[in-house]
């Protein structure tokens, strides 16, 4: 499953200003050549190369398909109960596979969990709730012409000129070329569709091999999926059902819907064999 509306509102929607344009910001809509340029230069002085900007940016054009997603998105959770929305997500076939794959990445998990305290039953829930473990959809489109059209628009130009830099950020660290710089239609990236602030901020090189690959790498996706929990105030060892603090407060972080973080909780029970 992959959820990419705004009212999904991932972890970096609340945390944009950290990577927020700064004063001399693009200004939105009118020309898009025009706030390209502009947006170039924003990046150079967020300390990209230009090299990364030119092979980014040079020919961008509006992705008209994604503003009209954007536009007529009303929160997918809006119309369905908490039954009705887990019935079609907390399946035997995913719980089966979660469970196949816990067990063959038990070391892994334990080492995720004994350093950052999450239960490796929620990541595997947030795993396989997000993209299928992976192997579901995790987007197709460009993210830099996705965040650009999204940015040129003014409805939320500040969060996601933010975006745009952060992802040229992750191109310029070297942590995935920009041929793998894919995904959802907000610019989610990745196993758990973060998007790049929060790849920036949360992101943990759990392999060993220099880059925070959240497309690719298990061990990257799965360790940075429990810091973003664990830096977002994740108590360890308390519970995290609903009306708990963990629910209410780290959960809230990851995702802002009642809804889907019921769906978590119930697939990491299912997972655990509860």
């Amino acid at each position: 499953m992959m959820t990419t509306t705004i009212a999904r509102i991932l972890p970096a929607f609340a945390l944009f200003l950290a990577f927020a344009a700064p004063a001399s910001a693009a200004k939105c809509g009118g020309d898009f050549n025009t706030f390209v340029a502009a947006m170039s230069r924003d990046a150079a002085s967020a300390g990209v190369s230009p090299s990364v900007i030119s092979s980014a940016l040079s020919g961008v054009t509006v992705d008209q398909n994604v503003l009209a997603f954007d536009r007529r998105q009303r929160g997918m959770f809006h119309a369905k109960s908490f039954e009705e929305y887990a019935r079609t997500r907390v399946i035997a076939p995913r719980i089966k596979r979660a469970q196949a794959l816990m067990q063959k990445h038990a070391q892994l998990l334990s080492r995720i969990e004994q350093r950052f305290g999450v239960p490796k039953e929620l990541v595997m829930a947030i795993w396989t709730l997000e993209t299928d473990n992976g192997g579901g959809d995790m987007g197709k489109l460009p993210v830099v012409r996705t965040l650009a059209s999204l940015a040129w628009d003014c409805r939320r130009t500040e969060l996601f000129q933010g975006e745009l830099i952060a992802a040229l950020q992750i191109v310029q660290r070297g942590d995935l070329p920009l041929r793998d710089m894919v995904g959802a239609y907000a610019g989610e990236i990745g196993q758990t569709q973060f998007l790049p602030s929060s790849y920036v901020k949360y992101g943990v090189d759990f392999d060993g091999n220099g880059h925070v690959d959240l497309r690719h790498s298990v061990p990257d996706v799965l360790a940075s999926t429990a810091n973003l929990l664990h830096t977002a105030g994740w108590q360890t060892g308390a519970p995290y059902g609903a009306g708990t603090a963990n629910f209410e407060g780290a959960m809230r972080e990851w995702n802002r819907s009642e809804i889907y973080r019921k769906t978590m909780v119930l697939m990491a029970q299912r997972i655990a064999g509860q």
